[in-house]
């Protein structure tokens, strides 16, 4: 909240009155997006322009909206475009952070021209000066730190214990290590007594003088449940104003959309100025609350911490259904970034003089000392996340000569934060990392003497799956398949398994038989797991390529509408890579044809 976007704002205008190149990225689509909807207001449509994979708006605008991936790829490509550029603003600069992507942010700016000048915006660096000395190093040129310790709006950070209410840290841990009468006697084993989980409910109904409230909870379905109990709950009186913005937006939107579960359960809790916010919901729905959000009129917004990030919609309180979240792996604490990323979207400037923090805490997974760390003060530095990607290390073999190779490899903010300064006088873990790659992608023949081949070059405009996309679409095994065909191996590839999530009747034909055979008399395809899922994924695949909808395709999974959007928007991008990377004018044509299918059967869906 300390007006970082104003210093965006001033390089945009200047810039674009002066005729030059300002790109602006985000980490995620629906900040892109917004940004692009905010500027388009701001700046004119005419001057704004969008990438970010699947959708491609008026790329020659002076200001460019990409997601960080895209300027990644640009850079390391060396796109001419970047020739023209001043400024690229990172926002949530942050992310480098980022344990499975933050390495895109670290290559953005070591590929970057040396024209290139950066605006980095992130409300949490503790270590923004050593960051600061790194690109100073490797760029060559001054870097500013500009920071704002003081907030506008103070935060009050509280806790919500079952027993105790609204209570301090401290005297949760008191009560806590009041050892279970049963436990001194030796008749229970338990030594902290049995209290049930604090509930949203109560919280709620505590702190009804401190609303707007923006609800964290790191599950979209308990988004959605706690939206319902809440409503259930006679807390808020019905809202005349809701209702009529509802009809008005949805009006001319398709009918199917007004019978999906999530925008019936939204109709059902949004008078009483309740909602939820998720990306499993779909453009339109997202948007809806958004706007009502906007106009004041929602009390308390359900939400996934992707809300926290960047969208600039503050609340008086913020409160944390749990301290403790999946990461992918395991269950775990917070880190103290995390915490203050999402506690930070309390308190509205020139709204209110203070802000309100609620976390509720389970005595179950109570750790005092964790959570005191993670509460206190964000002292959690960015740490580099650098790793070599199949697509950076065939990029730097087409455009760069060994010695070149050696200097990038020692200017990433590993090597920096390690040594404290960049020496590429000295081999590095990443010269070592390079050359096993290097050779194992040799042996693989997309590179050979030095240079890549053919399947090589193919692979270098691909981001991700790069061999696996190769040994498809750059050797003779697509020959003979048809549009389905590829359909299902783009599907195979952009799959992500859960393990929840279901297919309700799948489709088996002469073409999946046929596809099944040649991917297992392929040595390198029979190897691949990616392929496990086929059969399940023509329950998705199917019905689109028989020109059937987003929401006929919905009733067969039980994946969330946003997800099931998002898988075929993941497909649109790879689809359109491949097309990029080859000369085969017939693949061309044939990847034209599957974008069209899938257009078709997002074709009532927002393209933003």
């Amino acid at each position: 909240g300390s007006g970082k976007t104003l210093i965006a704002d001033y390089i945009i205008k200047r810039d674009i009155e002066k005729g030059i190149k300002v790109v602006y990225t985000a980490p995620i689509k629906a900040l892109s997006n917004q940004k692009y909807r905010e500027f388009c207001n701001d700046h004119g449509k005419e001057n704004i322009g969008l990438l970010t994979g699947d959708v491609s708006k008026n790329q020659s605008a002076p200001v460019l909206i990409m997601t960080t991936e895209i300027y990644r790829n640009m850079a390391l490509t060396q796109d001419e475009m970047l020739d023209r550029i001043s400024y690229v603003i990172f926002d949530e600069i942050h992310y480098i952070n980022d344990v499975e992507r933050g390495y895109v942010w670290e290559e953005s700016i070591i590929f970057s021209k040396y024209n290139v000048r950066f605006l980095c915006l992130s409300a949490t660096i503790p270590n923004a000066a050593e960051f600061a000395s790194w690109i100073s190093s490797i760029k060559g040129h001054k870097v500013d730190v500009i920071k704002h310790d003081k907030r506008q709006v103070p935060l009050h950070k509280s806790f919500y214990d079952s027993e105790l209410g609204i209570t301090g840290l401290d005297d949760i841990k008191e009560i806590i290590d009041i050892p279970d009468y049963k436990y001194v006697q030796g008749q229970s084993r338990h030594r902290r007594p049995r209290v049930n989980a604090p509930n949203h409910v109560s919280l709620i109904k505590d702190i009804k003088d401190k609303l707007p409230c923006f609800f964290f909870s790191f599950s979209r379905q308990k988004c959605q449940n706690f939206a319902f109990e809440l409503s259930k709950a006679g807390l808020f009186a019905l809202d005349s104003r809701i209702s009529p913005i509802i009809r008005e937006k949805l009006s001319s939107a398709q009918k199917e959309i007004n019978e999906l579960k999530s925008t019936k359960l939204l109709r059902q809790v949004l008078p009483y100025g309740i909602a939820f916010h998720h990306a499993g919901l779909i453009p339109i729905i997202k948007e809806l609350v958004e706007d009502l959000f906007s106009k004041g009129l929602i009390k308390v917004l359900y939400t996934t911490e992707t809300f926290a990030v960047g969208i600039n919609m503050p609340a008086k309180s913020v409160c944390f259904e749990s301290l403790r979240k999946f990461d992918g792996v395991s269950f775990r604490f917070l880190n103290s970034k995390e915490y203050f990323q999402i506690a930070g979207r309390a308190g509205r400037r020139g709204i209110d003089k203070e802000g309100f923090v609620y976390a509720m805490i389970t005595r179950r997974d109570f750790d005092y000392s964790a959570i005191m760390r993670m509460s206190l003060k964000d002292v959690d530095p960015i740490k580099s996340q650098f790793r070599l990607s199949v697509n950076t290390v065939l990029n730097m073999v087409n455009s760069h000569t060994p010695k070149e190779i050696d200097e990038i490899l020692s200017k990433n903010f590993f090597v920096f934060q390690k040594y404290g300064k960049v020496d590429s006088s000295k081999k590095n873990i990443f010269s070592h990392k390079f050359a096993a790659l290097s050779l194992k992608l040799g042996k693989l023949g997309y590179i050979k003497d030095g240079k890549l081949t053919e399947k090589g070059l193919f692979s270098s405009r691909i981001y991700s799956e790069e061999v696996l996309t190769g040994e498809i679409f750059s050797t003779s095994f697509y020959l003979d398949l048809n549009e389905y065909q590829i359909m299902l191996l783009i599907a195979c590839i952009c799959y992500e398994p859960r393990e929840k999530t279901e297919f309700y009747k799948t489709y088996n034909s002469e073409f999946l038989n046929s596809l099944r055979k040649k991917i297992r008399s392929d040595f390198f395809t029979s190897k691949e797991k990616k392929f496990d899922h086929i059969e399940q994924l023509t329950a998705l695949i199917h019905p689109c390529y028989h020109n059937e909808t987003i929401f006929d395709i919905v009733k067969n999974t039980n994946l969330l509408e946003g997800d099931l959007i998002r898988f075929f928007r993941q497909m649109l991008d790879r689809i359109n890579q491949v097309k990029q990377a080859t000369n085969d004018m017939r693949l061309q044509q044939a990847l034209k044809s599957c974008q069209e299918i899938i257009l078709n059967c997002l074709r009532d869906i927002d393209a933003v």
